[in-house]
């Protein structure tokens, strides 16, 4: 493969007897792309994933890189997420576009370091030392052996490529951490330590150019424990080469991105190779490790809606410009009306009701949004929660004891709160007739309604007569539906049905539920 290295070149690195990996322009790019249309790539690929880039921020990264300049890559990477970025959260997506614009290396192993594995048995036998070692470097080569030998499918030049999936399945590191204990044992603690040069921020594809092969850290590195020492030091020592596995996997996941991407174009993978943004995920398809990265962000989203709301309630105070009392001012001057009088209101905060479906996929949904109001609690006089599946009952109380997991709220609330009866499957129309029957006295002129579900009857009845009563009563009510717009007409959706009783709105995962509590919600 050929690198690129933080001093222009590798060749002060490569073993004896090899070839020096060639060294990019300083003015072009790895893949050929002029520098300037290279970073206006990369920006695009960011604004693609929903990463706000202004003019102003493009302008800031392109002084970045004159500053820079081409030398070290890591600190180009720093620098440009400095300038583009404004959350943590952006970062996973900020760092897998940039190893395809700015990609460690380009080709396939020419100038390689040393012969390639012949096998999977030898390349296995490599990373564990590799891994041992904590040599950055080497794992970077072995990532690109890796797919190379293990990772390729297909048999023509339309269809071939590179699978990271098939090149980890095949190699299976995940299987290496005993061996790699067991042979730090055996050595007396001759292995990687914290100087292994896998700190924060050496994420995939880092290391940039030849990387030194940290041995004999302090702490609690690999072996540093020695025969015989206490579970404690074992268990930092398997947590330390567990999170070196991870990181590996990870640089073959890049690996293969980034030799796709120079077959068919660095656009069209970062649009399709590249995972969204925890917040950009839909809810129908989001999985555990998504959920926890939801969850941390319902405090901040909570801050950021509570404001908005603020701010709308305080434009909402002014009122309407009193004519009297503006005309008294402008006798000051000369009848010029030069200071508006308002007639100010302070009206209410407003009630909410939110009533949620938290049956099957739809509950992850249900439980982060009810984690959320609940976080923004002090913009309303009054909150109350209820939770259905086929049968209703409100679980104001679970969702105020400062739960945040919303795996966790969900299983209170299916254990402690009754919410299905003779059969598991949600039932809309029976659960909006309990709640028009039993719970309508939480419904008033002040209070708006906030319905969460998919809309999906089963088959049964919907009941749309019982919707009609809790609109009457409410001051608004509005339907946040999980599922995309062209689905709310197939199968058992009944969403087109009640729509045209109370507002629906597609909310598919976490940005576009911000936008519509900040637009809905009234103040």
């Amino acid at each position: 493969m050929t690198a690129v290295d933080g001093a222009g070149s590798a060749s002060d690195t490569a073993s004896p007897g090899t070839a020096a990996p060639d060294t990019a322009p300083s003015g072009e790019a790895t893949s050929g792309a002029p520098l300037a249309e290279r970073l206006t790539g990369f920006v695009r690929a960011l604004r693609g994933h929903g990463i706000r880039i202004g003019p102003g921020e493009t302008v800031d990264a392109a002084a970045v890189v004159e500053v820079l300049g081409l030398a070290d890559r890591e600190r180009i990477r720093e620098g440009l997420a400095a300038a583009l970025l404004r959350a943590d959260r952006q970062r996973a997506v900020f760092d897998a576009a940039f190893e395809l614009y700015f990609p460690l290396g380009v080709g396939e192993l020419t100038g390689a370091w040393e012969a390639p594995a012949a096998d999977r048995d030898e390349l296995r036998a490599r990373i564990a030392a590799a891994l041992a070692a904590g040599d950055v470097a080497a794992l970077n080569r072995l990532a690109g052996e890796a797919v190379e030998l293990l990772g390729r499918y297909g048999t023509s030049s339309q269809s071939d490529g590179w699978s990271a999936h098939q090149t980890l399945d095949r190699l299976r590191p995940q299987t290496l951490l005993a061996g790699i204990l067991a042979a730090q044992r055996a050595g007396g603690g001759g292995g990687g330590g914290s100087g292994s040069g896998f700190g924060p921020g050496n994420g995939a594809g880092g290391g940039f150019g030849a990387g030194a092969c940290g041995t004999g850290g302090a702490g609690a590195g690999p072996g540093s424990g020695g025969p015989g020492s206490g579970g404690f030091t074992d268990r930092l020592d398997a947590d330390e080469i567990r999170r070196r596995i991870e990181d590996f996997r990870e640089r073959v996941r890049t690996e293969a991105r980034r030799r796709v991407a120079e077959r068919r174009g660095a656009a069209l993978i970062a649009q399709r190779g590249i995972a969204r943004s925890a917040d950009q995920v839909d809810f129908l398809i989001a999985n555990r490790e998504q959920l926890v990265e939801l969850r941390r962000t319902v405090q901040p989203l909570a801050r950021k809606l509570a404001t908005r709301l603020a701010a709308r309630r305080r434009r909402a105070a002014r009122g309407k410009i009193d004519i009297r009392r503006t005309l008294r001012r402008s006798l000051s001057t000369g009848g010029v009306p030069l200071r508006p009088a308002y007639r100010r209101h302070r009206p209410a905060r407003p009630e909410i009701v939110l009533l949620c479906d938290v049956s099957g996929s739809v509950a992850g949904f249900a439980n982060f949004t009810m984690l959320l109001v609940q976080a923004m609690r002090d913009q309303f006089s009054k909150v109350r929660v209820f939770a259905f599946v086929n049968k209703v009952d409100e679980v104001t109380h679970l969702v105020t004891t400062g739960e945040a997991d919303p795996a966790e709220l969900g299983r209170r609330i299916a254990e402690e709160a009754t919410i299905s009866g003779w059969h598991g499957s949600s039932d809309y129309g029976t659960a909006l007739g309990e709640f028009a029957e039993r719970h309508l006295d939480a419904v008033g002129p002040r209070t708006s309604v906030i319905v969460l579900g998919d809309a999906r009857t089963n088959g049964f009845d919907p009941n749309v007569a019982a919707l009609r009563r809790v609109a009457a009563r409410a001051r608004r009510v509005h339907w946040l539906n999980p599922e995309s717009p062209e689905l709310w007409s197939t199968g058992d959706s009944a969403a087109h049905v009640y729509a045209e009783v109370v507002e629906m709105h597609a909310c598919r995962n976490a940005r576009r539920l911000g936008e519509l509590v900040t637009r809905l919600l009234p103040v």
